[in-house]
């Protein structure tokens, strides 16, 4: 999004209507469940969005143009970043690396349904005016390889982290990715809107940059982020398809106007709930920390030994109440228990929670051991090293391996051919899901059922699952034939 990527990072979320994290999951778990209520959330995102002033050229023919004006723009603003940062400028959206890492756990609901809204038009394989945004569909699934597929890789960067506690975020949070996996199950009510929103979506904007090279200046692997400023290129990649598309799915009779105003109207919906620059600017550590601790008190209320008491009360009584949790984190710190300011080995209450024989190993994710970190040191990199760190792709698969992304039983992604007819015995083992898939291609009448049941798998809820990786293979491979 590029209308509300401002140079600072207080951008507030738009005020929008509840109930978008309950559509999201409603949506991800059954997307054919309650179909009126998905286009009714539509239509209220699009009279919001309706109000909101458009960068757009009045004409069509200057779109191209437009993008490489506004591409030309965010490089040179990111050029006088780089040259701030150089002359001793500090990082202009994380103050510490926990911060950087609740970025990318407010901005997953978004990110884990990347490209959903395209979904619905898989089904248009044989309409070459489709062809552009199918692509782009394809590439943000990796054209079916684990360490491409947009959801994969960020569902491997939560998990690396200890981010992947992020379904309790609010409903501005849950915005995006609901409207996007509503727009892809209902592309055949809202195509004009779709091809709006994927105009928008599809700009490179200034924060994607600073936010990669932030990320992998605090040590976290950036290559998610980094894939988007390559595959969103003005001249060849998914900003380029974008215009393409609007230009072949223009109506060549009717009104024209009525839905070039619909695309607009599309375009004006990424500016909804809450953007990079909102979840960055709504971030302080000290809450962060409260908010963690309070909800460990709620089970460890009853798990502590009396013997233990901090400023004459046991634990278990400071954690009966979460609003106590601030004055408890003070008398730890009264008593020595927390040393703020030093490095956080000095803590012995840091030694309970980290470490060997930490008494209380396993209780804190990571996400929330670099909070503590950064709350303790005051450091702005946690007071650790956190030097550059990018990750190979031999690195990358080993990790995405280690987490059980994009692999099958714990092994190395088979590469499997097309289709393969199975005969005898073989045939007859139905518990693998690959072959399973490869009989019932293999048996379809022709292209068209054969699309019909890979597209199928395609959707955002199945295509990084192994069988769904494996659908998106053979889906392009036939799309490209």
């Amino acid at each position: 999004m590029l209308l509300a990527d401002a140079p600072g990072v207080q951008n507030a979320p738009l005020p929008t209507g509840q109930g978008a994290r309950n559509l999201y999951f409603s949506l991800y778990a059954d997307p054919a469940a309650q179909p009126d209520v998905a286009k009714s959330f539509i239509d209220d995102q699009i009279a919001l969005a309706r109000e909101l002033p458009v960068d757009l050229p009045s004409n069509i023919n200057d779109l191209q143009a437009w993008i490489e004006e506004r591409t030309e723009i965010v490089g040179q603003e990111y050029r006088d970043y780089l040259a701030a940062r150089k002359n001793g400028a500090p990082r202009r959206y994380f103050s510490t690396r926990a911060h950087a890492l609740y970025f990318i756990k407010g901005v997953a609901p978004t990110k884990l349904v990347d490209g959903a809204w395209l979904y619905g038009l898989v089904r248009q394989w044989d309409d070459v005016a489709f062809h552009p945004l199918i692509k782009t569909y394809l590439e943000e699934l990796g054209d079916g390889l684990p360490d491409k597929n947009h959801v994969t890789l960020y569902r491997k960067l939560l998990a690396t982290h200890g981010c992947d506690n992020w379904d309790g975020l609010s409903d501005d949070h849950f915005l995006q990715g609901a409207l996007q996996l509503a727009l892809g199950h209902h592309a055949e009510h809202y195509l004009p809107e779709i091809i709006g929103y994927n105009l928008g979506y599809e700009q490179l904007p200034l924060h994607l940059l600073i936010t990669s090279y932030e990320l992998n200046e605090l040590g976290i692997d950036p290559y998610y982020f980094t894939l988007h400023v390559t595959v969103d290129n003005a001249a060849s990649g998914h900003a380029r398809k974008a215009v393409q598309s609007v230009h072949d799915l223009m109506p060549r009779v009717g009104d024209r106007d009525a839905f070039w105003q619909r695309v607009v109207n599309g375009y004006r919906l990424n500016e909804l709930g809450a953007s990079t620059t909102s979840v960055i600017g709504e971030f302080d550590l000290q809450d962060e920390l409260f908010d963690i601790m309070a909800a460990k008190s709620v089970v460890g209320k009853n798990m502590h030994s009396d013997y233990c008491r901090v400023a004459g009360r046991s634990v278990n009584d400071w954690l009966t109440e979460p609003a106590q949790i601030p004055a408890f984190l003070a008398a730890l710190e009264e008593a020595g228990w927390i040393k703020r300011g030093e490095q956080v080995e000095h803590s012995r209450f840091w030694r309970l929670v980290e470490g060997e024989r930490a008494e209380m190993f396993g209780v804190f994710s990571a996400y929330e051991l670099q909070v503590l970190r950064d709350w303790i040191t005051g450091n702005p990199d946690g007071g650790q090293a956190a030097g550059p760190r990018v990750l190979t792709a031999r690195a990358r698969q080993r990790t995405l391996d280690q987490h059980g992304l994009g692999t099958e039983r714990g092994t190395a992604f088979p590469v499997r051919g097309l289709i393969r007819r199975h005969t005898g015995a073989d045939a007859q083992d139905t518990g693998n899901e690959l072959r399973v898939l490869e009989q019932q291609v293999a048996a379809s009448s022709g292209k068209q059922e054969a699309m019909a049941l890979l597209a199928r798998l395609l959707s955002p809820e199945v295509h990084h699952t192994t069988v769904g990786l494996m659908a998106t293979r053979m889906y392009t491979q036939l799309f490209d034939a």
